[in-house]
């Protein structure tokens, strides 16, 4: 197959049209400091501004509570951290679901939390606010949810657990990431997270921490993006992260539409064109460019590997092989089949054709490796 589809949005996606353009002239224009004085660091400064102002609209927040950060993992650490540092007086106990993503979990295990509390989700991957709620104690430092489930695609009750946040004065810190870009932003959170690259900007993380949250930046504090992160911003990036932002957010409703067909398609002909497969996630109430789905009797990885060669670039939350024996976590949290695992996640730049192509492919690649395992006659 000599042309290759991306279906691995998630993951990443291609810099916009938009931001491309905007990096190459900021390249030219906001090559300066912003800190300093003279005209072409002012000029940069109004660039760094205007960035912050356009992302902080997206986000319906302050242009003061939005910082940038080097990526969106560094953006989870500094949140994590700094709001365990703030609030230490209050305790170091974090509630958070069973589903955030690992560089969420990793910054509360190494941030200095020494008791977290797991809140389990259900088989469709949601997590329920009243149990949320139940784990807040008078010692939460912190609690946090991601907006939507980057594996499975599942949409998160995030303005229900905020009340309950609210109502206990524990920070809400959600990870928005897969969000931004596609669709709206969920209410009641105290701190935000995004990664550019996921809605086709650079690699730039954003921050965003609400006025009156109690925030101390775990790094050592200079004058750059509001004392939270560290150094000079590579402002170029960050204004084409912001164009990419507002490009993405214009075309959202349109996109919805569009990929949530296909991914109904996908949903739909998966289920009926190979045996022991397990679709995955909320049907309904999801992101509209993910699916996951797993096939009993198949290597996930090797599945991958098998599709990139008939062109189809698809990830996998599945490890179960002789070199890495841990499923996702969130495929297990949520008590559904982790072996054979795929995701595919769609792009601006998916056609129809090319989701025909790959159902039409997928059942002969799947039957394929299972006769190779031994397992005929499904």
């Amino acid at each position: 197959m000599s042309e290759r589809v991306f279906l691995d949005a998630a993951s990443g996606l291609p810099l916009h049209p938009a931001a491309r353009e905007a990096l190459l002239s900021a390249l030219d224009d906001g090559w300066a400091d912003p800190a300093r004085l003279y005209s072409s660091a002012r000029r940069a400064r109004l660039l760094l501004d205007g960035a912050r102002t356009a992302v902080a609209d997206v986000l319906g927040a302050r242009p003061d509570e939005v910082s940038f950060t080097p990526n969106g993992s560094t953006a989870a650490h500094v949140a994590v951290r700094g709001s365990l540092a703030a609030r230490a007086r209050v305790g170091r106990h974090v509630a958070h679901s069973a589903i955030e993503h690992s560089c969420v979990l990793l910054a509360i295990s190494e941030g200095g939390s020494p008791d977290a509390t797991s809140v389990p989700v259900d088989r469709l991957g949601r997590v329920s606010p009243e149990e949320m709620g139940a784990a807040l104690r008078t010692d939460t430092a912190l609690a946090c949810l991601i907006a939507a489930s980057h594996e499975v695609g599942t949409v998160q009750p995030v303005a229900e657990v905020a009340d309950r946040c609210a109502a206990s004065g524990v920070p809400l810190l959600v990870d928005a990431s897969q969000v931004l870009g596609r669709a709206p932003v969920p209410a009641g959170w105290s701190l935000l997270t995004g990664s550019a690259r996921k809605w086709g900007g650079p690699s730039v993380g954003v921050l965003a921490v609400r006025t009156g949250v109690r925030f101390r930046s775990p790094w050592a504090e200079d004058e750059h993006e509001l004392g939270r992160s560290p150094g000079s911003v590579d402002l170029p990036s960050v204004l084409a992260a912001a164009v990419a932002l507002q490009a993405a957010t214009s075309s959202a409703a349109a996109e919805d539409a569009r990929l949530r067909a296909l991914v109904d398609r996908i949903r739909s002909t998966v289920a009926a064109t190979i045996p022991d497969v397990e679709v995955v996630g909320d049907p309904a109430d999801r992101l509209p460019h993910l699916v996951t789905f797993s096939c009993l009797y198949v290597d996930g990885e090797q599945l991958v590997r098998t599709l990139d060669e008939r062109g189809f670039e698809v990830s996998s939350g599945s490890s179960c092989t002789s070199s890495a024996l841990t499923p996702s976590h969130v495929l297990v949290a949520m008590g559904v089949l982790t072996h054979g695992n795929v995701r595919v996640s769609l792009s601006r730049d998916t056609r129809a054709g090319d989701v025909d192509r790959f159902l039409a492919v997928l059942p002969e690649v799947v039957a394929g490796l299972r006769a190779e395992a031994g397992v005929t006659g499904l």
